[in-house]
């Protein structure tokens, strides 16, 4: 088609911004080093003795060196096939936890 309206590389590729399938070596260790950090925060503030709901709600949930690998990297969703998807697809996932999953999976 010719004119204004002509496919160019970029409109005929789709999105932009793509999404890798599988997370590299470095985000992992991004990933695991997140959590070990929520880790300290929540003993430092275990340690200064507040006590509150959320500290509570914290300390129920598992450490880093306790959580599966398949735990630690995926998250559990129940319109994907295997109910499990890259924590990495999730919007926003540095900033919420996942770490507890429902149970059987």
């Amino acid at each position: 088609m010719l004119g204004p309206f002509t496919g160019s590389p970029l409109r005929l590729s789709g999105l932009l911004w793509k999404v890798p399938w599988r997370l590299s070596a470095s985000r992992k260790r991004n990933q695991r080093k997140r959590l070990k950090l929520v880790d300290d925060v929540i003993e430092t503030v275990q340690s200064s003795g507040v006590q509150c709901h959320a500290l509570e709600k914290a300390l129920e949930l598992p450490k880093e060196h306790e959580m599966l690998p398949k735990d630690k990297y995926t998250v559990f969703s129940r319109n994907t096939r295997g109910y499990r998807k890259g924590i990495h697809k999730v919007p926003k996932f540095t900033r919420i936890t996942h770490r507890v999953n429902p149970p059987g999976f």
